[in-house]
This record gives structure tokens, sequence and C-alpha cells, in this order.
């Protein structure tokens, strides 16, 4: 009986408390461990497209990721899309990207797609054009969001998009002698 009465003084004791330091909380303002409304680093970046790019040149991993660095941000994707050694059972040796006259502009805007479909803090995409060798970076994509989850999908996003809409063809030679044009719309 006398576990019971402890055990009612305390609750009692703790309910009291509560309601002590909530009615201590100035009216309008959060509760004790509630913040009030939506921090701005919760939200979308009002420009977050960093960097965009079609480029002839070798492409940067450090580039890419100081451009998406944002100190909202709490999630950062990046996709390194490289040139590998084999396709389709076959033994690459090398290979080439050609881009329309449109694809920048193509992947700027998949990239605003994207920018508006998710709390992106900063994104970036380059893809790399002429010839590469196997092992050369081929396209580096990377966002930042607020979350590591928004982030990931995000990123996902982009580089799937960018593969499917992004007017950049990718023209394959074998170690056979044989080659191949693969459109990436």
């Amino acid at each position: 009986m006398a576990d019971s009465h402890t055990t009612s003084h305390t609750t009692s004791h703790t309910t009291a408390s509560h309601d002590a330091a909530v009615s201590a909380v100035p009216s309008g303002a959060a509760s004790p461990g509630v913040r009030a409304g939506v921090h701005p680093g919760e939200r979308a970046a009002a420009q977050p497209l960093k960097l965009v790019a079609i480029r002839d040149t070798p492409l940067s991993l450090d580039e890419v990721f100081r451009a998406v660095g944002d100190e909202a941000a709490g999630g950062t994707a990046l996709f390194v899309g490289t040139v590998r050694n084999h396709d389709g059972g076959a033994d690459v040796d090398a290979l080439g990207y050609s881009a329309h006259p449109s694809a920048e502009t193509e992947l700027r805007r998949v990239a605003e797609k994207v920018a508006a479909d998710f709390p992106v803090r900063a994104l970036a995409a380059v893809h790399r054009v002429g010839d590469l060798e196997v092992g050369d970076l081929a396209v580096v994509v990377a966002v930042s969001c607020p979350h590591r989850a928004e982030a990931f999908e995000a990123c996902r996003r982009l580089i799937d998009d960018l593969k499917h809409e992004v007017p950049i063809w990718k023209h394959q030679r074998f170690s056979d002698g044989t080659e191949e044009w693969v459109g990436s719309c």
C-alpha cells in the first residue's frame, strides 16, 4: 500500500512540476524541448544549382564536392560514373561521348526539376564528352539536402534522369575490333 501512495505522490509531483514549467513559458513561445517553426536550413536553397556542365576535360570529384558544400545540409550524396572495362560480355578498350548542342540546356532542365522536387541545398552535375579511357570519370553528380534520405533520393533521380533525358551518346570500342553506339535518351 505504501508503494501505491509513493507512486501516486511522485506522479502528482511530476505533473505539478511540468504544469509549472509550461505556465512559465511566455505566450506564443514553444514548449520546452519543442522548437517553434521550421529552420530555414530545412528548406530548399533559393539558388541550389551550383555547377551544371558538359566538359571535354577531365572531371574533378573535389570540384563537385566543394560545389555542393552547404552548412545547412545534413546529407550529401555523390555519384561517380566511370568507364568500365567491359559491357555486354565484351571487353571495352575505350569509348567516346558525344553530346547534342542542347545537352547542357537539357542537363540544367533535369537539375532544376530535381531541385524543385526535393529540399535541395546544393546540386552539381558534370558530364564528360570526348575520348575516354577505362577508369576515367564519365559523369559526377552530387546533391546536398537537410537529411541523408532526401540527398540519396535526389541524387538517384538526378543521375537516372540525366541518363534518360540528356542527349549524350556513348561510342564504345571493343577489344575484338567491333564498336557500338549507345544513346542515352
